[in-house]
């Protein structure tokens, strides 16, 4: 198979596993949807959708967010880790959102990259899911299956998405990252994966990951 060809079948095999793609922390407009993705750093989904309801009760939007104090925000989202960093980067970047920008999340990547605690990936994933402009953010999934299916050397996270960018055609980007989180939780994990259920992998993998899988199994 051409590298064009192993991306189309990937392409189509999400497509076909995915038709309807669930958007994997909740939220109702980009302002809970970037606090969101915020503590979700180092934290897991499940868990950010644990405490954010609670957050949201007290303060879904900055005005209400900056009545609080920084040390209110971390009691409330202390379970996902991180509190003390990610507590002040709330406060601090709702109180830009309401001195620069009238409260409302700005829709220019480099704008968000800008406001406290808030990376390329945190960015990438607002303007993606909450504006729906091409974006591809690489999370921990996207960037092992990437190296899996020999479409990126695996050396960094931003290598990993020029390739993806370079890979995959720009009006599937914002559904296609989202394809492959799930895919990674459901079919290609780190821990317990089991290639004959990833035929994505199975198909079109690096053959030097297909041949360690298999020789680590041997010796199981």
């Amino acid at each position: 198979m051409t590298k064009a060809e192993k991306v189309s079948f990937a392409i189509s095999k999400l497509r076909e596993l995915y038709p309807t793609i669930p958007v994997p922390l909740e939220h109702k407009d980009p302002y809970t949807l970037l606090i969101a993705v915020l503590m979700s750093a180092q934290s897991t989904d499940v868990r950010v959708n644990q405490i954010t309801p609670l957050l949201f009760e007290r303060a879904d939007n900055p005005f209400e967010m900056v009545k609080m104090s920084v040390e209110e925000i971390r009691e409330i989202i202390k379970p996902v880790g991180l509190s003390p960093m990610k507590s002040k980067g709330i406060h601090g970047l709702s109180k830009i959102l309401i001195e620069k920008y009238n409260g409302e999340v700005p829709k220019d990547i480099h704008l968000l990259e800008e406001l406290p605690a808030v990376g390329h990936k945190t960015a990438s994933v607002v303007v993606s899911q909450a504006f729906g402009m091409p974006a591809f953010p690489v999370d921990t999934h996207i960037h092992r299956l990437m190296y899996r299916w020999g479409f990126s050397n695996g050396k960094n996270v931003a290598q990993t998405e020029k390739d993806a960018k370079r890979l995959f055609p720009k009006e599937l980007w914002n559904d296609l990252h989202l394809q492959i989180i799930w895919y990674g939780r459901d079919y290609s994990p780190a821990r317990g994966w089991d290639l004959e259920k990833d035929i994505i992998t199975k198909t079109i993998g690096r053959k030097s990951v297909i041949d360690e899988y298999l020789s680590k199994k041997k010796t199981r």
